[in-house]
């Protein structure tokens, strides 16, 4: 599959501050947006980058040039995503403006999205292993093809997904950047075996098909996976719980350590 790039996953709606600007006009951008930093620019070209910290103890008609970082880091659009997270988690910087060669603001790209880029990838090494798992457990010889599936056919073989990574499902659909769902299709049946958020958030959005990876079996058998919905009592998306941020495992682990250090 094509590498990952940024302009696949940055922000193309970018606020920005003008550099003849003043220290007032940033305070107005942090409250109207609730963003925390902004790129600074000069007829559309980017010299600087200014932060909530920039403007701590700073006159509200102090000129942006005199607040604002001038040694910033950019991206540019082709650059791969996977280099981009590198930058930033090295570096500590939370947002990277994105120029073109003449280095005019064109987007920007954060941690958050440098994270959902990362999340449920799928790769044909996943699916190949869950083919030969078939094989054994079932003694068939699935066909694999790729094609464009009905969401509201799907019986769904997870019970319960969180709001977090939904969100950042909804987000990657809405930007045409989903990863495929496997699928088992077999005589009357289509079993999700991956990409629960997926299929869940484009059933939210109101989207009727996905692109999928189908594992193919001719033999009319029951799956062990069809028999764990069955004892679930899953049939349909809309059986599938969704759980706050709150209830979600690692922030509850973490709720613990704090508590009792």
């Amino acid at each position: 599959m094509d590498k990952k790039k940024v302009r696949d996953y940055m922000t193309y709606d970018v606020v920005s501050i003008d550099a003849q600007g003043t220290a007032k006009d940033i305070i107005n951008a942090i409250r109207d947006t609730h963003h925390d930093g902004f790129p600074v620019i000069d007829n559309r070209k980017v010299v600087g980058y200014v932060s909530a910290r920039d403007i701590l103890f700073v006159y509200p008609h102090t000129p942006v040039e005199r607040i604002m970082s001038r040694h910033l880091i950019v991206a540019a659009p082709d650059m791969d995503i996977n280099d981009a997270a590198r930058v930033i988690f090295r570096s500590g910087i939370q947002k990277l403006p994105v120029v073109d060669d003449e280095n005019n603001l064109i987007g920007i790209i954060s941690n958050a999205d440098v994270i959902r880029s990362q999340i449920e990838h799928v790769s044909p090494d996943k699916v190949f292993k869950f083919i030969d798992t078939l094989r054994q457990l079932h003694d068939v010889d699935p066909a694999l093809v790729r094609e464009r599936v009905p969401i509201n056919d799907l019986l769904p073989t997870q019970s319960k997904i969180y709001q977090d990574e939904l969100e950042g499902r909804m987000y990657e659909i809405k930007k045409g950047l989903a990863e495929p769902l496997i699928v088992v299709r077999r005589p009357g049946r289509l079993v999700l075996v991956d990409g629960h958020h997926r299929a869940v958030a484009a059933h939210r959005l109101g989207i009727q098909e996905l692109d999928a990876y189908i594992i193919e079996i001719d033999e009319d058998i029951e799956l062990g996976l069809e028999r764990t919905a069955r004892e679930m009592k899953l049939s349909t998306l809309d059986d599938i719980k969704i759980l706050d941020y709150a209830r979600h495992p690692l922030v509850a682990v973490t709720h613990r350590l704090v508590r009792h250090s």
